[in-house]
């Protein structure tokens, strides 16, 4: 049969599109057979870390179980940096940098999931009271994905050239870990990472699959103290008092104020107080009450926005009680707790976002919304050398839990929640597969 120039051309296109393809499957498959062969060694590495946490800034036994794995792949490991941190590289000649973060820390949960497997772990808290452990968050399916590609990519080195960099990073619940680290110098004492790419597992998406947020993908974190004072004394003789509590229901109301009416509503923000104290018996008014206070936007202008107007509110409202200034109230924002909003790069995320496409194919991959919960990821992002970030969400929850959740409209449990169980084998696999493939085609990209 005789062939025109179009018909050849389209036969041409057909023919390699159909071998590009059978590589990227064939890809698919050898990653795919070789993270199977390795789920044994990273499920028991996923139980031992599991029943072992460690709170923030108690990292130590984490830090060096990571340290251990890292050195016995062939990295260059440092420990106790910025902390409990690791940092492993791995050269595999030249090539860009690719740096993948975990974080490492547990909460003071008491595990009550009725697992097997379920933390036993307890702590003496700052009270003497005994006080539960649990990787409630899935730093512990992180911690294990780390490793699970840290030990894909060795495999896989005929197949890159560039600088790997393992980061296992601590204290991210307290928000001081990434600062901590990068204080120390972790892209200055180490090579300067050309990409950052991390995961965090997700409480509502189901596991062997996988949530892509392009652009602001969680929110900036503070936590404000606002001590609110006032004129104490007797309950039965209000009128001889300016009462802190009455002050408080005022302030509490007023806040709601900054999101609703001085914000514009185009940009998403969260005020809320998370906890109210004052007073000591029914009878007595007292001379001040204290609030606790969590911030959430995605735009630095806005937090700085809340900050400001929580300020003008409280001080107003002292003011028209009739207040001197000496009873001011007084607003402390907890800036070394502070976390700044994590900014997928667009560009970055739509790379990895075909990466991990073509590794678990698109119908595990989910466009995902922004949330307001925070994470200290955001930092890497602005350093001096503004590196482009991207973390993905990881599908945790057990498909058939999932499924009947969808069916009874009953909701899950959340993160940080005690009874948060992750179907931690097929989050793992996939997270290890989706993390290699997306590193590896960053570093073939040039």
């Amino acid at each position: 049969m005789k062939l025109t120039k179009t018909s050849l051309a389209l036969s041409l296109s057909l023919a390699l599109t159909a071998s590009f393809s059978s590589i990227c499957y064939g890809q698919a498959d050898d990653l795919n057979h070789s993270v199977a062969q390795s789920m044994p060694k990273l499920e028991n590495l996923y139980l031992h870390l599991h029943q072992h946490p460690e709170l923030s800034y108690h990292e130590q036994a984490t830090g060096q179980r990571m340290a251990k794995e890292l050195s016995e792949l062939g990295f260059e490991v440092t420990d106790n940096f910025g902390g409990y941190g690791v940092v492993g590289i791995f050269k595999n000649g030249e090539g860009p940098v690719v740096m993948i973060r975990a974080d490492t820390d547990a909460l003071p949960i008491i595990e009550e999931t009725g697992k097997p497997y379920a933390s036993k772990v307890t702590t003496t808290d700052a009270d003497g009271k005994t006080q539960g452990v649990m990787h409630g968050c899935g730093h512990d399916i992180h911690m294990t994905s780390l490793i699970g590609t840290a030990e894909q990519l060795v495999k896989q080195k005929a197949n890159w050239q560039g600088t790997l960099m393992m980061v296992a990073q601590p204290a991210e619940e307290m928000g001081g870990g990434a600062k901590a680290m990068l204080k120390e110098g972790l892209f200055s004492e180490f090579p300067v990472p050309d990409e950052v790419l991390g995961l965090h597992v997700s409480a509502s998406i189901p596991a062997g699959k996988v949530g892509i947020v392009s652009g602001y993908a969680l929110a900036n974190v503070d936590s404000v103290d606002v001590t609110i004072k006032g004129k104490g004394g007797h309950g039965a003789y209000p009128h001889l008092t300016i009462d802190p509590v009455v002050l408080a229901a005022r302030t509490v109301l007023a806040l709601q104020t900054i999101p609703s009416r001085e914000i514009s509503p185009l940009e998403p923000n969260v005020v809320t107080v998370g906890s109210i104290h004052g007073g000591s018996k029914h009878n007595i008014i007292s001379n001040e009450v204290k609030l606790q206070i969590t911030l959430r936007s995605y735009n630095p202008e806005v937090r700085l926005q809340q900050i400001a107007a929580i300020k003008r509110l409280t001080k107003g409202i002292a003011i028209s009680a009739g207040l001197s200034d000496d009873l001011m109230p007084v607003v402390y924002v907890h800036e070394d707790e502070t976390i700044p909003s994590t900014y997928n790069n667009p560009e970055l995320a739509a790379k990895v976002k075909t990466s991990i496409e073509s590794e678990i194919g698109l119908d595990n991959v989910v466009i995902a919304e922004p949330v307001m919960a925070g994470e200290d990821f955001g930092l890497y992002g602005l350093t001096p050398q503004k590196r482009p970030i991207m973390l993905f969400w990881l599908g945790a929850v057990s498909p058939s839990q999932y499924e009947d959740s969808v069916k009874s409209g009953e909701s899950l449990p959340s993160l940080h929640s005690s009874k948060f169980a992750p179907d931690y084998p097929l989050a793992i696999n996939t997270g290890v597969r989706a993390m290699t493939r997306s590193a590896m085609d960053l570093f073939n990209e040039k």
